[in-house]
């Protein structure tokens, strides 16, 4: 949209438009302008709108939980030894692009490459979890980042040198104006003193958290006893010293620590049901901490999916992500909704409000995006379905409507009205 354009305002018309924070509206029309949404409502639109037809309007997707330095992959890690089996190889691919000349390059056109496949696929928010921050990728137009600056360390000098890297990120993202966070990366690979440092530097900065969470039974064998598959891979990668152990915190705890940021996001939580005293923590601190469920992923590292009727008995607010292209054969929010609804584990409508208002909830820009209202960014996705329709909810997870375009503040980053 030029720049006139986008003052004098443009109106779309449409045969529903889902705002997600209430009721579909049928024969719905809205009004973008200086990329925000100024007016929606249904029946007859202003003089000049621009008529797409059958198409469904609704927010933009956010994809709450991603990994985009692994965008170049063309397919996914082999999932055989469910997650730690999985860690078992992604860590030498990883060791072996950091060590390769032009690395960092590499990571940044990587994560380039998922910002646009993003776009075109609906998504115009996104909560990237980066081992390194390239700050002009994520504030250089296309889908609104939040860059969760990740950290592990189990041993006392890994910490040490952890923290201060991400220290010095986080100063990075806070001078190029880009919003950041911060994620420790699961119990299982980040000891008690450094969560600690972490949860402090984001409570200092008044910063988000994210952090995997009860994603594999066996992080809590490794957390409660020390043993299992992944204390073997940790000493096989050299990161586990049998005559140091690190001190471990199980997710209970965590779950309390990370409720201490302004907000939180317990990522998976697989296994959650299985932990009474973590997932009644859990739905004590909800008021600040969610849960993203990768789905795909979930279903391909542990053969299952994380329990969503409970967290949604408890009113715990769910997000999805679409974790990385290690773990998925790609980066599609919808996808990941229809295997939620394929399942039996949520309604189109869930699904979609998982996608969208939940998630930017998560990523702590639910004032800004996540449902269509005035005063809000104009983040659209247009979708084009392939035949008429009854229930414009089912209508947009079917896999034969089409994306016509993805629209971010009022400026189209995919496709055209």
């Amino acid at each position: 949209m030029s720049a006139a354009a986008s003052a004098r305002g443009v109106v779309f018309r449409c045969r529903h438009i889902l705002p997600m924070a209430g009721p579909p509206l049928e024969n719905g029309w809205l009004r973008v302008a200086r990329g925000r949404i100024v007016a929606l409502d249904s029946g007859r639109p202003p003089v000049g709108a621009i008529d797409l037809g059958d198409a469904i309007v609704l927010p933009g997707l956010v994809n709450a939980h991603t990994h985009l330095e692994f965008s170049d992959l063309r397919t996914p890690l082999d999932a055989a030894g469910g997650l730690p089996g999985w860690i078992g190889r992604v860590v030498p691919l990883r060791r072996e692009r950091d060590a390769a000349p032009g690395a960092a390059e590499k990571v940044a056109a990587a994560l380039r490459r998922g910002l646009v496949e993003s776009a075109l696929a609906g998504v115009t928010t996104i909560g990237e979890i980066a081992t390194q921050v390239d700050v002009a990728a994520v504030t250089t137009g296309g889908p609104r980042v939040r860059t969760f600056r990740e950290a592990l360390g189990l041993s006392a000098a890994a910490g040490e040198a952890a923290f201060r890297s991400l220290v010095g990120d986080l100063d990075r993202l806070a001078a190029g104006a880009a919003a950041a966070g911060i994620s420790p990366h699961a119990p299982y690979s980040v000891a008690a003193p450094l969560g600690r440092r972490l949860v402090a530097e984001a409570c200092r900065r008044r910063l988000p958290v994210a952090m995997h969470v009860a994603e594999s039974l066996a992080e809590q064998e490794l957390v409660a006893r020390g043993t299992g598959p992944l204390r073997q891979l940790l000493e096989d990668l050299g990161a586990w010293r049998p005559e140091c152990p690190p001190h471990l915190l199980p997710a209970a705890e965590w779950i309390t620590r990370l409720a201490r940021a302004p907000r939180g996001i317990i990522v998976h939580g697989t296994f959650l049901d299985r932990d009474a005293d973590a997932f009644g923590r859990l739905a004590r601190h909800r008021d600040r901490l969610c849960v993203v469920v990768c789905p795909r992923t979930t279903q391909a590292l542990s053969g299952t999916l994380p329990p969503l009727a409970l967290f949604r008995e408890a009113g715990i607010r769910v997000a999805i992500g679409t974790d990385s292209r290690a773990s998925t054969p790609d980066l599609s929010v919808l996808a990941e909704c229809r295997a939620l609804v394929t399942a039996g584990a949520a309604t189109p409508a869930e699904a979609l409000r998982m996608a969208t208002i939940h998630g930017a909830w998560a990523l702590a820009f639910d004032r800004r995006c996540g449902r269509l209202a005035p005063g809000l960014a104009a983040d659209l996705l247009i979708l084009r379905p392939a035949a008429r329709y009854g229930d414009p909810w089912e209508a947009a997870l079917d896999p034969r409507t089409c994306i016509t375009a993805t629209m971010r503040s009022g400026r189209f980053i995919a496709g055209q009205a």
